[in-house]
């Protein structure tokens, strides 16, 4: 019975992020909130001092899990920021694309570069740069939200064949279910995914864009940041598998050294103002993170994604893979993974490979359930949970099509 409670808590929470526009209270608000009582509940519901405590520790390694992803998008949201202000970004995006061109052109361009990104760099930082893209058009707000929808999905299809793309990916490999070379079988599916799902938007949208040129505001010392901000990208994939230095600690290396260069400006104004740009941070984002994030450690505590895992082995492994990446769009991938590792079920490499594709691309079906698509929809007006449903029929098709050529080319080979 309290397990249910708590449960119905999580199914609230959902419903007020569907909601919002309809009860006009922010998400972050009620998530938070409902996210603190199920863990409040929990230690009510404990009873004894040693019940106490193993739920303070459980709570302990959920905030940390939580700390190190807020500190690690307050860095990059603050790098983002700076650059954008100055215009980097702006002048960067017409240096690649040409002055005018299709919005059809637009979509496809913004998938391949949404793609190869998320492919070298974190989700966090490939979706914000590649949200700035989108920024800096002129669009209208369906072709807006269709964009920002590529974007999440590009972005977490990116990841799935390099253990430095995606989390669960590499779990899959540590596990030694997967090689490396298989893992790059991956790459063929996820594209084709992608550009099946550039292909949809595609129809019946016409126009032309033109790029006007933008006043360039930034001096040598831009130029350096900018500088910092892309070799602390390669710098975080580069320590993380050579030497397993998490990804915050190298980004808040990164943020200080351009704290540091900022003290090379003349002006004491200046100077001042580059520290400032940590409150341009989207703080109703972090807040939405952490009260999502606690509500997965909720559900992780009472044993919902155990039971998640003992019913995957109740179907063929081709079905329950598929509906397991779908399942990752309402649960946070890397416990729901966690958990079929734990359960151990027996599978063969083209069902890992199948496996490992749907839990790092099945979190694009709904708008939170990734870090992407939460990112999105506090950078994009537009974007909204229900505003993103419309597009899942399309996602579906996109997923499913990786889904079953990663099968095909996985049998194919093995």
């Amino acid at each position: 019975m309290f397990e249910m409670y708590l449960i119905a808590l999580a199914v609230v929470a959902l419903a007020c992020i569907v909601l919002e526009e309809a009860i006009h209270v922010n998400k972050a608000k009620t998530t938070l909130l409902l996210g603190c009582l199920a863990w409040i509940s929990l230690f009510m519901h404990a009873g004894t001092r040693e019940a106490q405590h193993l739920v303070s520790e459980r709570l302990d390694e959920n905030l940390l899990e939580i700390a190190s992803l807020w500190l690690f998008l307050m860095s990059t949201m603050t790098f983002v920021a700076y650059l954008n202000d100055k215009g980097v970004v702006q002048n960067f995006v017409r240096s690649i694309f040409p002055q005018r061109l299709s919005v059809r052109s637009l979509l496809l361009r913004v998938a391949v570069f949404a793609l190869l990104l998320s492919s070298i760099c974190d989700n966090v930082t490939a979706t914000l740069v590649s949200l700035g893209l989108i920024q800096v058009f002129d669009l209208d707000r369906k072709t807006r939200l269709k964009l920002a929808t590529l974007v999440v999905f590009a972005v977490n299809s990116g990841g799935v064949a390099l253990i430095t793309g995606d989390v669960t990916t590499l779990m899959i490999f540590l596990a030694g279910h997967v090689s490396m070379s298989e893992l790059l079988t991956l790459m063929l599916p996820s594209a084709v995914g992608v550009l099946v799902l550039a292909g949809l938007f595609a129809i019946k949208l016409e126009g032309e864009l033109v790029l006007h040129p933008v006043e360039m505001r930034y001096e040598r010392v831009d130029i350096w940041i900018a500088a910092i901000f892309f070799t602390t990208i390669v710098a975080t994939m580069v320590l993380n598998v050579f030497f397993g230095i998490p990804p915050v600690l190298t980004f808040l290396t990164g943020l200080s050294l351009m704290f540091l260069i900022g003290r090379t400006v003349k002006s004491d104004s200046e100077q001042s103002r580059i520290l400032e740009y940590i409150r341009q941070v989207e703080y109703d984002t972090l807040l939405f993170f952490l009260g999502i994030l606690l509500l997965v450690g909720m559900l992780k505590e009472i044993g919902t994604l155990e039971m998640l895992a003992r019913a995957y082995g109740e179907f063929a492994p081709e079905v329950s893979n598929f509906f397991a990446g779908a399942i990752s769009a309402l649960l946070d991938n890397v416990p729901l993974t966690a958990a079929l590792l734990k359960a151990n079920p027996v599978l063969n490499t083209p069902q890992w490979l199948a496996l490992t594709y749907a839990v790092g691309v099945g979190g694009s079906l709904l708008a939170i359930g990734s870090a992407a698509g939460i990112l999105a929809m506090s950078k994009i007006e537009e974007l909204t949970f229900m505003s993103y449903l419309r597009y899942v029929p399309a996602l579906v098709v996109a997923y499913g099509t990786g889904y079953a050529l990663t099968l095909a080319l996985a049998n194919f080979i093995h």
